[in-house]
């Protein structure tokens, strides 16, 4: 494709509005991977991830007329994908990703062999963490896993959830002091 045939998002949108199906499909092409990749972190089921990801692009498509250019399309998509996702965590009430991301599944951390135990050791801390942070509360559990887990920034964060900035680093605040003390309290 040309670079002169390159669309912005709004000219996309536009043009999904007045029908052209290809355009849309176009959108769905641009935005797949950081949709897949958010609900991936926060679900850990390639299949679940799937499935909800389409369930987004359904709501994006059936809201496109109240997209407004006063925000980024990515920072609208985002922002319906964090929703979504935390509606189906409160009907759902699974188990978010984990903390600890720095271990991987073949056992390496830092460059190093693990050992055996201290593989199990790390799983159990990780599960045991994982079902702490699952009975938090979605307004500090959702901040908290997209701070550490996706690495994003406190103003990407506020941009995304279309939170203000100071309520989601308070939000991180209290969610990790929350995190703290159900780890202190709980055997």
């Amino acid at each position: 494709m040309a670079e002169k045939d390159i669309r912005t998002d709004f000219e996309l949108i536009e043009a999904c509005l007045e029908g052209n199906q290809e355009c849309f499909t176009e959108l769905v092409n641009r935005y797949k991977n950081l949709v897949y990749s958010i609900i991936l972190r926060m679900t850990k089921d390639n299949d679940e991830a799937s499935d909800l990801a389409q369930d987004v692009f359904l709501k994006v498509y059936k809201n496109l007329r109240s997209y407004t250019t006063a925000f980024k399309f990515s920072t609208w998509i985002m922002r319906i994908t964090s929703n979504h996702c935390i509606d189906h965590h409160r009907k759902k009430r699974l188990e978010t990703v984990s903390l600890e991301s720095h271990m991987t599944d073949t056992g390496f951390v830092g460059g190093t062999a693990a050992s055996p135990e201290s593989i199990y050791l790390k799983r159990e801390q990780t599960n045991r963490i994982n079902k702490i942070l699952a009975d938090l509360p979605d307004m500090y559990k959702i901040p908290v896993v997209l701070y550490h887990q996706e690495g994003l920034s406190y103003q990407e964060i506020s941009d995304r959830t279309g939170e203000p900035l100071s309520k989601v680093k308070n939000r991180i605040f209290r969610g990790r002091k929350l995190l703290k003390g159900l780890i202190e309290v709980r055997p």
